[in-house]
Order: C-alpha cells, then sequence, then structure tokens
C-alpha cells in the first residue's frame, strides 16, 4: 500500500506553484464579518484556472444579452407586427428570435459545462489539499480528533462546496448579469415607471441579506452535528466485532440514531430558513412587478404609453425580478457552502508543533545507527500533569541491541514516540547519529527507523501493496523477499491469491500474528539502520515466535535495534537492558546482572521464569 503525498493533475490550466492553503482564520465567538467572507478563500484556487473562469463568464454575459434582445424583439412585434401594412416583420423577427435562441442555448451550455467542470477541480484539487496537509500534523492533533469527524469535512464539506461553486455560483452570477441588464434597459425603457420599482429592490436586497446570515448560522450547525454522527459511526463500524462480542448493537443503534435525528433537526432548521428566505423573496419581488404592470396598463390606457413599450418594460421587470427571486433561493445554497468552507479553512490553519525547522540540519551520511536521549521530560499533550518520562538518559552504539523492560505504564512506548518523532520533549533533547531530531527534518529522521508496532496497521490491500509500505519504491522480488524472512510465506502458501490476496479492512482477514508478520516484513523490506521493536512477536505463538524470532535475529545484523518487551524471554540476548518505572530508567545491565541485582527486573524475571533474586 504506497501512500505518497501527490500534487493533484490538472488536465487543463495548471499554475507553476501550489494553490495557497485557505488562509482564513478561526471565526470569534459573536463576531460581526460579512457572511460570505470565507468563500474569498477559494479565490486563489480560481485564479489557479483563470483561463476556464473567463471562457465561463463570457459565455455567461452572452447568454445574459441574448436574453436581453428578446424583450426589444417584442415590443417591435407588438406595436409594428400586427399591423396589415407592416405583415412582413412577422417572419423577420421570429426569424431573429430563432437566432437569439440558439446563441442562448449555446452559450448556456457552454457556460454550464465550463463552471460545473471549474467546481469538480478546485474541489478536487482542496480535497487532495486538506489530505495532505491532514498526513503533516501531529500526535497532539491527533490525540483530540475524531477520524469521522475529518472524513465529513473531506467529504461532505468539500461536496457543499463543490455545489456552490459550480451550480450556484453559476446561477447566481447569471442572475446577477439579468437583474443589472435588466434594470438598465427597464431605464431605458421607461424611466418613470423604473424608478418606482427600483425603490423597491433596497427593501428586498436587505430582507435577504438579512435571512442570509440566519442560514449561514444555522447550515453550520447542521454540518458540525453530521460531523459529529459521522465520526461516532466510522468508530462503530472499525470496532462492529467488538460491538457485536458484547451484543452492544442495540446501544450503538440508538446513539447513531440519536445523532442522526439532531443531525436531522439542524438540517431542518436551516431548510426552514432557506424556504422563509425563498418565498418571502420571491413575494417582494413579484408583488412589486405586479404593482408596477398595474401603473403601466392605466399608463397605456391614458395614451401615455404604447402597449409595446410596456409589454418591453414588463418583460425586463420580469427578468430582474427573477433574477433577484433566485438569487434567494441560491444565497442559503452559498452561505452553507460559507459554512463549509469555514470548517475546512479551520482545519488547514492547523498547525503541527512538529515541523521541520526553517534550516533543517541535515543527518551525517552514511547512517551510523546512534541513539541517545539526554535528561529527557515528557507529557503527552492532552494529559499535561502526568509525567510519561522524567530525566530519561541513555545512549545506544552502532548495531547495538538495547531491550526496554518495565511494567506497563513505565514510559517505554514513549521512547518511541519521541524518538519516530511523533512528539517532541518538554525537555532535553533526542539524537540520532549525533544530531539533536529538533534540528532535522522529521522525514529524514523517520527514514533512518523501521517501526514494528505493537499495534498493526493493515490497509484495505493486497498482501504485497501492505509489506510495500516499508518502502513503496520495492520492486515484487524484494517484497517477497522480505515476506518469506518475516516467515509470512508459510500462511501466503495458503491463501487464492498469494502476495496478491486482499486482506479487508484492517486485515480483517488475517490473525493478529498474520498481521504482526507484515508488520515485520516491512521492517526487514526498509533496510533503516535503526530497528524499533515494540513487542514485535506478542501476538505469535510459540512456533511462529520461534520462526520470527529467527527472521529477527537476521535482520538485526549490522542494525541498531531497540526492543520494548513484557515477555523477558524475548530479550535474553540482548547486549543491555534498560528497566523503567514511573518513566525513569531505574535499572541497566545483562540479564544476569539485573538478576544479582535483586531489584525491579528481578522481581519481573521471579514472576517469568520463577528464578529467585540472585539466582
Amino acid at each position: 500500500m504506497t501512500v505518497t503525498q501527490a500534487a493533484p493533475r490538472h488536465p487543463v490550466e495548471t499554475a507553476p506553484t501550489p494553490s495557497p492553503a485557505l488562509a482564513v482564520p478561526p471565526p470569534a465567538p459573536n463576531a460581526a464579518r460579512p457572511r460570505l467572507k470565507p468563500l474569498a478563500a477559494l479565490w486563489p484556487h480560481i485564479l489557479r484556472y483563470r483561463g476556464r473562469a473567463t471562457a465561463a463568464l463570457l459565455a455567461l454575459i452572452v447568454a445574459a444579452l441574448a436574453t436581453l434582445v428578446v424583450p426589444i424583439a417584442v415590443r417591435r412585434m407588438i406595436d409594428f407586427g400586427f399591423d396589415v401594412q407592416h405583415a412582413g416583420f412577422i417572419d423577420r423577427y421570429f426569424a431573429v428570435m430563432i437566432g437569439v435562441v440558439a446563441v442562448l442555448a449555446v452559450a448556456s451550455s457552454a457556460r454550464y459545462y465550463l463552471v460545473m467542470t471549474l467546481g469538480e477541480r478546485i474541489v478536487a484539487d482542496l480535497r487532495s489539499q486538506v489530505f495532505a496537509h491532514l498526513l503533516t500534523l501531529d500526535g497532539r492533533f491527533y490525540d483530540q480528533a475524531k477520524s469521522g469527524e475529518l472524513i465529513s469535512r473531506l467529504t461532505a464539506d468539500t461536496t457543499q462546496i463543490k455545489s456552490a461553486v459550480g451550480a450556484s455560483a453559476s446561477v447566481a452570477l447569471r442572475n446577477i448579469v439579468l437583474f443589472i441588464g435588466a434594470a438598465v434597459m427597464m431605464v431605458v425603457t421607461s424611466p418613470w415607471l423604473s424608478a418606482a420599482l427600483l425603490i423597491a429592490i433596497p427593501v428586498i436586497v436587505a430582507v435577504l441579506i438579512g435571512a442570509g446570515r440566519g442560514v449561514r448560522k444555522r447550515s453550520r450547525g447542521a454540518q458540525d452535528t453530521l460531523a459529529e454522527a459521522s465520526a461516532f459511526a466510522a468508530e462503530a463500524i472499525g470496532a462492529v466485532r467488538a460491538l457485536q462480542a458484547n451484543t452492544a448493537e442495540p446501544a450503538a443503534d440508538a446513539r447513531f440514531a440519536g445523532e442522526v435525528e439532531h443531525a436531522f433537526n439542524a438540517a431542518a432548521q436551516a431548510v426552514k430558513a432557506r424556504a422563509w428566505l425563498t418565498g418571502f423573496g420571491i413575494f417582494l419581488v413579484f408583488a412589486s412587478v405586479v404593482g408596477i404592470l398595474w401603473a403601466g396598463a392605466n399608463a397605456v390606457l391614458a395614451g401615455t404609453m404604447s402597449a409595446g413599450t410596456l409589454g418591453q418594460f414588463v418583460l425586463y421587470a420580469v427578468l430582474a425580478a427573477s433574477g433577484l427571486g433566485q438569487l434567494g433561493e441560491v444565497w442559503g445554497e452559498i452561505s452553507q457552502a460559507a459554512g463549509a468552507t469555514e470548517r475546512i479553512a479551520e482545519l488547514l490553519e492547523e498547525r503541527p508543533a512538529v515541523a521541520p525547522p526553517a534550516s533543517p540540519r541535515a543527518l551525517p551520511q552514511p547512517p551510523r545507527g546512534e541513539v541517545a536521549f539526554q535528561n529527557v521530560r515528557f507529557a503527552y499533550p492532552g494529559r499535561p500533569d502526568l509525567t510519561a518520562l522524567d530525566g530519561v538518559s541513555f545512549a545506544v552504539k552502532p548495531g547495538e541491541r538495547v531491550a526496554i523492560v518495565g511494567p506497563s505504564g513505565a514510559g517505554k512506548s514513549t521512547l518511541f514516540q519521541l524518538l519516530l518523532r511523533f512528539y517532541d520533549p518538554t525537555a532535553g533533547s533526542v539524537s540520532v547519529d549525533g544530531v539533536d531530531i529538533a534540528a532535522a527534518d522529521p522525514s529524514e529522521v523517520r527514514e533512518r527507523l523501521a517501526l514494528v508496532p505493537q499495534d498493526v496497521a493493515i490497509f484495505a490491500a493486497s498482501i504485497r501493496d501492505n509489506i510495500r509500505l516499508g518502502s513503496p519504491q520495492a520492486s515484487d522480488a524484494e517484497v517477497e523477499e522480505a515476506g518469506r524472512l518475516a516467515r509470512a510465506d508459510e500462511f501466503v502458501a495458503r491463501l487464492p491469491e498469494g502476495w496478491d490476496t486482499p486482506v479487508g479492512e484492517r486485515g480483517v482477514t488475517l490473525s493478529g500474528g498474520q498481521r504482526q508478520r507484515l508488520a515485520i516484513a516491512r521492517a526487514i523490506l526498509r533496510r533503516a539502520p535503526i530497528l524499533l521493536l515494540d513487542e514485535a512477536t506478542s501476538a505469535l505463538d510459540a512456533e511462529s515466535e520461534t520462526l520470527v524470532q529467527q527472521a529477527l535475529d537476521r535482520s538485526m545484523q549490522g542494525r541498531t535495534t531497540l526492543v520494548i518487551a513484557h515477555r523477558l524471554a524475548t530479550v535474553l540476548s540482548a547486549d543491555r537492558i534498560l528497566v523503567m518505572e514511573h518513566g525513569r530508567v531505574v535499572e541497566e545491565g545483562t540479564h544476569a546482572s539485573l538478576v544479582a541485582q535483586g531489584g525491579l527486573y528481578a522481581r519481573l524475571a521471579a514472576l517469568q521464569f520463577g528464578e529467585g533474586n540472585g539466582g
């Protein structure tokens, strides 16, 4: 399974530099600001495809102009076409109108295609940007984040933006152009009727703006609530067998149903606000048109206006009114997109506490495999009052095998978390090959480490792809050789498609021991100078453990190895053993010397081997 961060491909227009992040600050509580301000963050993305955006705008203008020509033809037809002396005009006018309709159809089709594909392209780029950004965030962020909510932002929120950038923005722009054009032509046709109608416009716009703010607020709440429901669903589906084993399905179902109902109620409130906004806006607009039509009809009866002029004015008024009325409909969708953009912008504003320095220090070449902890203190960000490491100091020489043992919660796995630079220590330093890793690029540090964790991450891919995660550029032969060294070939040979057999989501079709052997194969394939084994054989039976231990022994040759183990039988061959308790290294030595000391290690050995103190 190859996991890489690749720049999105752009089939039409391309930009020489990556798109800038959505640099929109998180909203301050009760802050008063323009309701659509978050959408301004999409502007840099639109500019990347300025050619397509310009073509769409031109098509939109042509379609609007074609629409605005129709009332002029209607006026001349009413005033002259029905006169017997001008009967020939009818054929000419209808021929012209057919041509106008053809232009309108072609321009509208082009506008729709260009705008919709622009929306799809921008959202595809945005999704890639968000995912790439998520891959850069550190342990502090993921200790608190819910994966389901992140997926909701990556999918549902970006879909909402796609709707706005595509269909809604296109309709909004079209109706704005139509409204402006129709308003100008209304003034040209009849200034006094236009003055009466235009008085009502500020009132209508004020209503749309005020109601739109409420729609945006409710839409943001609905999106947040749906994200919470998605987060629980992702968690429950990932642990569905645990739910079934504990017959907890009804409780999970009831909780999710409650979350969904809450999301529905929030969405219903948003829809209600949009429905009210749409209906009230349409009523105001067309009520104004009816009033003007009444005034114009009286003018025709009085002989101060021709019927054709009134018809032309009414058509322009209807175009302006329908444009303004449809703006009310799409305004709610655009407000929803503003809320979605705001949520994504908040996510992109997250900055990892662990980040490459401005001028990272290069690690020496070739790698030596030295590791050193110097007076390291650390507490996890979510538990700042609970010290995980308290003044830990030790050094590991190239090629040395060091075992780390101690009771649960002693801080053993935390050492690996800091060495991999998922976190930075609150005090002290961690160095690799003599370089403080805080001054180095985290990716360069991690390239020198190969981890076999206790909780193995398996992807819904083939066995071959899961092993290749250790070295994405490895050939099939190298992948299979690593699998054989990890004794994975023993069970792969029995699978229907061999190395290409899919293993299901999270490796659900594999046993714990089989998943562990795939993780060991990854580490072997990685060929990193420092090998980290965190209970690497804990899930294996006695026979498999013996085989895998032999493979690990071969893979340790020439490598610096740190081994975390509760089962002391796996650390007897270590060059040194570090004994940890309460975040400190309390003992250090070989198995024999530590047993002779009669301390914590001797007590652990007595429990597992039946050895007495000093025996």
